[in-house]
């Protein structure tokens, strides 16, 4: 995936739609062309089990089995599509959420080192100093 303005924009329009009433209206329209796609199916199983009882296939049971398996093909494509649509966006938007605690801690790690470093630096310099500070306390004697 690739960063350009429109993934961005289609980004923020989901985040949109998922705001507010979004998700019921979706689940809604959902909802109601899961009914639709399962009367299709339905409609082309009763033709379907026509023909075999009947065994001549009448031209306009074709014709409409034709138009059913159009409408029912359609129908699954759209519904998979948008419920694919809707997995991408949570990924990425979690994939964004984790790429930014990830930044946070390698700053916070890395602040974390530069200051054990200082100290350390301290120390070593304290150390250094040390045996200077006990040849002057010996003097004082």
């Amino acid at each position: 995936m690739f960063e350009t303005p429109l993934r961005k924009l289609v980004i923020l329009g989901m985040d949109k739609l998922k705001q507010g009433k979004g998700p019921l209206i979706a689940k809604t329209v959902a909802a109601t062309m899961l009914v639709v796609f399962s009367s299709i199916v339905y409609g082309a199983m009763e033709i379907g089990k026509r023909s075999r009882e009947g065994g001549a296939v009448n031209s306009t049971d074709e014709v409409l089995m034709a138009n059913l398996m159009l409408e029912a093909s359609l129908m699954g494509f759209s519904l998979f599509l948008a419920m694919m649509t809707d997995r991408l966006h949570y990924y990425i938007k979690e994939l964004y959420s984790t790429r930014e605690d990830l930044e946070n801690a390698i700053r916070l790690n890395k602040d974390r080192e530069e200051d054990r470093k200082s100290r350390a630096m301290e120390e070593t310099k304290e150390t250094k100093d040390y045996p200077l500070k006990l040849k002057t306390k010996d003097r004082s004697y």
